[in-house]
């Protein structure tokens, strides 16, 4: 089975150590062994006006994923939203409302099934292809979720090269290597049997250090600057 999946990770911490904004999504497709990811693409959000409810990581990781999905032609697309493995397509107003989540959930939906049903459903009926709301079941979606901290990494070095540091936190249960060309990412979970990434990246010249975050039990902290 080929798969492509889509999530979004990574954020900006204020000194506190909470969250201001995420920062990446990342598509990506995984293929048997099912332990990283085959291809990988990216999208930058702007950390610093986000909106947090879950409704902005939501379209960007379904149109991200459609994306990915028309160039390497996958089985099937597994997105970040536990939804019982639901078709995206199916999910209309009725079946919304019969969804075992919460209010608050149900109208984030509701919102946003008005344009991402009929998109799913146009691109299932040219494509054969289901989008599936499954969430961190899937392995797929939680390699996606290592390249979303593997990517928001890149970002970080990026801005400080030009505003001289920046602190983030990287998704649950994983960690970075900051190499010279190339940017490594693993889970820390240990019943996850050893999922990875790694992406190319030019290093040289910063400085960085890796610790968990002191309020938020599970996450490391990134912290980047330049030297």
């Amino acid at each position: 089975m080929r798969i492509v999946s889509a999530d979004t990770g990574g954020a900006v911490l204020d000194e506190n150590y909470e969250p201001i904004g995420l920062i990446t999504t990342a598509a990506v497709l995984v293929e048997k062994p099912y332990k990283t990811a085959t291809m990988s693409i990216v999208k930058y959000a702007d950390p610093f006006n986000y909106d947090l409810s879950g409704r902005e990581a939501i379209k960007d990781e379904v149109f991200l994923a459609i994306k990915l999905a028309k160039k390497v032609k996958p089985d099937v697309i597994h997105l970040d939203s536990s939804l019982g493995g639901i078709e995206l397509r199916k999910l209309d107003d009725p079946t919304i409302d019969a969804l075992r989540i919460s209010d608050r959930g149900k109208a984030i939906w509701h919102e946003l099934s008005k344009d991402l049903q009929p998109l799913a459903k146009r691109f299932w009926e040219d494509t054969g292809i289901e989008i599936l709301a499954i969430g961190k079941d899937s392995v797929a979606v939680r390699i996606a979720e290592i390249y979303a901290g593997i990517y928001s990494a890149k970002w970080a070095i990026e801005y400080a090269r030009k505003e001289g540091s920046i602190r983030i936190g990287l998704p649950r249960y994983m960690r970075v290597e900051i190499h010279e060309s190339r940017i490594y990412g693993e889970s820390l979970d240990p019943g996850e049997g050893g999922l990875y990434g790694e992406i190319e990246s030019n290093n040289e010249r910063i400085g960085w250090e890796l610790y968990p975050n002191p309020v938020a039990k599970t996450f490391m902290v990134l912290e980047v600057w330049k030297e």
